[in-house]
């Protein structure tokens, strides 16, 4: 093969060399291209909604449980042997039911005893003053003798000796009439105390019954008959269903938008889907120290159909309202440099907009300076998407 063959072909290679190389270069560039395009001007699919007005509530929430205004544990006062329950679990009562026995036997007996104590000592109070009777006449006719004779010594027709007898019998007589007098004064007390005593046994055996003290619902038994009871022991445990509330644990940063007399909603977990009326009845002044957070109690006006005490709920307190505001999503607010704005859509692309806010609703959010109504807000579908940017193309999609 002469010289001139072996150079064409060794430029031949070369050409093809650089030819296959162009090619490569010219591909990388087309998907760079399609890679800017895609990242810096195609449109992204955008969540939007078109601004409007309506009314919006703002409300503060918080977690709780169903409680009792006004709940009673019924126990003895007295200890003794449970002959009776007559209350189960989710009965209703009225104030003055009877709810339970207690074993009255000994009671019974004593009361007995004390009575025939305090007949007795009714008896020796006639006695005494039967007593005091014969004392006074005793004492009377020693007086009127030591009169006589005191008339008659002096005119010494007697002599000193039977003077002094006469004496000697008025003060006896006095003394015992004195006597007689202490010793009812006595008996008297003793009447007292059987009286107290009868009364003591009486009251014992009447708190051998055990009735309600409220209309009511009966929420736990805890005792059976033949079980033996003391004093502050449990045998029921009864509520008043005339005001049941949520007791509900609320961010103290809310404490200064919150007032008693608030409407409110409450939503049970076993029943989520239904809200229920309610009203701030009062507010602890105490908050936790490791939550931060206070109780807020809030009377619910109506109860699910099946409730149980103690059940979870949240409440929603409305702290304030407007029936015309300009609304947006929540969804939308974006924050920077801790000032809120948002992205509206102005000929396909978009633009930053910076904005003050009102009142903040569950789900949308009051401008009140920034936007007007009929802008089209939007916002990136995924929370952690930032390639949503100040003149960004967009292609908006309207959200649910």
């Amino acid at each position: 093969m002469s010289d001139e063959q072996k150079s064409s072909g060794a430029a031949m290679r070369l050409l093809r060399r650089v030819i296959s190389i162009g090619w490569k270069l010219v591909i990388l560039a087309a998907i760079v291209a399609f890679v800017v395009y895609r990242m810096r001007f195609a449109p992204i699919p955008v969540e939007s909604r078109i601004v409007t007005t309506g009314p919006i509530v703002q409300e503060v929430m918080g977690t709780g449980t169903l409680e009792s205004r006004v709940s009673a544990t019924i126990g003895p006062r007295v200890s003794g042997l449970i002959t009776q329950v007559l209350a189960d679990q989710g009965d209703r009562v009225t104030k003055r039911q009877l709810l339970a026995t207690l074993y009255d036997g000994d009671l019974r007996q004593q009361v007995e005893m004390a009575k025939a104590d305090l007949a007795a000592s009714k008896a020796g109070v006639d006695r005494a003053a039967a007593d005091i009777a014969a004392a006074e006449a005793t004492a009377v006719q020693a007086r009127a003798s030591y009169s006589r004779n005191s008339q008659l010594v002096a005119q010494k027709l007697i002599s000193p000796d039977e003077f002094d007898k006469a004496t000697q019998q008025r003060d006896v007589a006095e003394a015992l009439l004195k006597r007689a007098q202490l010793a009812k004064v006595e008996i008297e007390r003793q009447v007292i105390k059987a009286e107290e005593t009868l009364r003591y046994y009486q009251e014992r055996l009447v708190d051998t019954k055990i009735t309600s003290p409220l209309d009511g619902l009966v929420i736990r038994r805890s005792r059976e008959p033949g079980d033996v009871v003391v004093p502050g022991s449990e045998i029921l445990q009864i509520i008043s269903t005339d005001q049941m509330w949520v007791s509900a644990w609320v961010d103290e940063t809310a404490m200064a938008s919150l007032a008693v007399g608030q409407p409110a909603r409450v939503t049970f977990r076993s029943d989520p889907d239904r809200p229920y009326s309610g009203t701030v009845t009062r507010m602890a002044p105490l908050a936790d120290r490791e939550t931060r957070e206070f109780l807020v109690d809030v009377t619910v006006k109506d109860l699910p159909k099946t409730w149980a005490l103690g059940q979870r709920a949240e409440v929603y307190i409305q702290t304030a309202k407007k029936d015309q505001a300009l609304l947006v999503p929540g969804s939308a607010i974006l924050w920077q440099k801790g000032k809120p704005g948002l992205f509206v859509s102005t000929g396909g692309y978009a633009a930053w907009r910076d904005i003050t806010l009102g009142l903040r609703g569950t789900q949308n959010v009051e401008v009140s300076e920034g936007l007007s109504a009929g802008n089209l807000v939007i916002w990136s579908r995924d929370p952690k998407d930032n390639s949503l940017t100040e003149g960004r193309a967009v292609a908006p999609v309207s959200a649910p």
